[in-house]
């Protein structure tokens, strides 16, 4: 059994943060080239799903771990919709039409509707602090929008980034039961291989609506496309997936998930670097996202926890998809 290492899991999840924090400017970076939101989910999870299958085939047991029952496939499947398909493509719906930063911020409201869902729908206890929270946060999402005045932020931008958080929020009520009955790399190989299914699916209906003639064209920095979405598959997917999976050995999922509210503040300062003024948040904004980063964590540690003989634990917050 592996002896706890707070520091080198805290180490872990701030890698795991700093890769995804990049992945938000180098995904953007590819959809600005002509790629849309659909094939960039194809791609990551194809790509994904092709390493992980590596992966699993090298490692000890081999492909015995990819072993599942038909039990087993509604959990998977509905796993790797919501969290490696659903949230994915509205995320960069949400980064292709809003700051990067303010995508995120958006999709980070999802723990909140995690807990209280933990509150109402599995009628867990719950700490006072959740209410803070849950009022800090949207009193950010406010600041972040400017509601007191014209509304700037795109409309649909807006509602991909809700709508991400609330498949966020459903992967994370079903990783809570698939981690239980899995191991993190056969349960993260299914998850992207439903993925890839979907976005082959997406990609049937929607044939016409763009070429992959992107792939093989340089960005306005001169940088390959190809060389940027290879980024987004091992270093914005697979390598970050695997250390949140080593960090869960050293720190509890609360304690992840908070560390991990370190990736919209990077996320900010690497798009605002790379991709100029655009990405900028202003005073009001900052502030706001602050709120929102608070209000989280109030609602990430206001769960108690239930007694493993009475009932299963609330689903945590441990990573989040891109």
């Amino acid at each position: 059994m592996t002896t706890p290492r707070p520091a080198l899991g805290v180490a872990m999840v701030l890698g795991s943060g700093a890769l995804f924090a990049v992945n938000g400017t180098v995904s953007k970076l590819v959809l600005r080239a002509g790629l849309d939101a659909p094939q960039l989910t194809l791609l990551r999870a194809v790509g994904a799903v092709t390493g992980l299958l590596a992966l699993s085939l090298l490692l000890r047991p081999g492909a015995r771990r990819l072993r599942v029952t038909p039990r087993q496939l509604p959990l998977l499947i509905g796993y790797g919709l919501t969290g490696f398909f659903a949230v994915p493509m509205l995320y960069f719906v949400a980064i292709s039409r809003l700051p990067v930063g303010i995508g995120l911020l958006f999709e980070y409201t999802a723990p909140l509707l995690v807990a209280l869902w933990a509150r109402f729908g599995q009628r867990h206890r719950v700490r006072p602090r959740l209410w803070a929270g849950l009022a800090l946060s949207l009193l950010g999402l406010g600041c972040v929008a400017e509601v007191w005045g014209e509304l700037k932020l795109d409309g649909l931008g807006v509602l991909a980034g809700l709508g991400a958080a609330v498949f966020l929020a459903g992967y994370y009520v079903l990783g809570s039961h698939g981690v239980t009955r899995r191991d993190t790399l056969s349960l993260c190989t299914w998850a992207f291989g439903a993925s890839a299914v979907a976005g082959l699916l997406t990609r049937a209906v929607t044939v016409g609506a763009g070429g992959w003639e992107p792939l093989t064209a340089d960005t306005d920095r001169g940088v390959p496309v190809a060389l940027l979405c290879g980024y987004v598959v091992v270093l914005g997917s697979i390598v970050p997936y695997l250390l949140v999976a080593g960090a869960m050995r050293h720190l509890p999922a609360t304690s992840v998930g908070i560390v991990g509210m370190v990736e919209p503040v990077i996320a900010s300062a690497v798009a605002w670097v790379v991709l100029g003024a655009g990405e900028a948040l202003n005073t009001a904004q900052l502030a706001g996202g602050l709120l929102v980063l608070v209000g989280v964590a109030l609602a990430e540690t206001a769960r108690v926890a239930a007694p493993r003989a009475t009932a299963p634990p609330a689903p945590d917050a441990v990573a989040v998809p891109r």
